[in-house]
């Protein structure tokens, strides 16, 4: 069981790569709403703080991924950098 916990876990942390790292590629997350990423951000932060105090890892590393991932996406919604051709 733990190693399923801990598989569903990396995939399920890893499903924001992609898109931060194309957040990265063209340095800006236009095709995001606010609602959506508030949503997200908060959604992390709370579950994150819920369970933290359980020490469960596989869900430590979930939530402390996706947030990493996070922030990347909306330091370029914040910060975009435009094409200037």
């Amino acid at each position: 069981m733990e190693i399923i916990g801990w598989l569903g876990s990396v995939l399920f942390a890893f499903c924001g790569l992609p898109q931060a790292v194309e957040s990265y590629r063209v340095k800006n997350s236009d095709g995001l709403t606010w609602g959506f990423l508030g949503m997200w951000f908060f959604g992390e932060v709370f579950t994150f703080v819920y369970v933290l105090p359980t020490l469960l890892w596989p869900l430590v590393f979930n939530y402390t991924a996706n947030l990493i991932f996070l922030l990347v996406i909306l330091f370029y919604k914040i910060k975009p950098t435009r094409n200037k051709s």
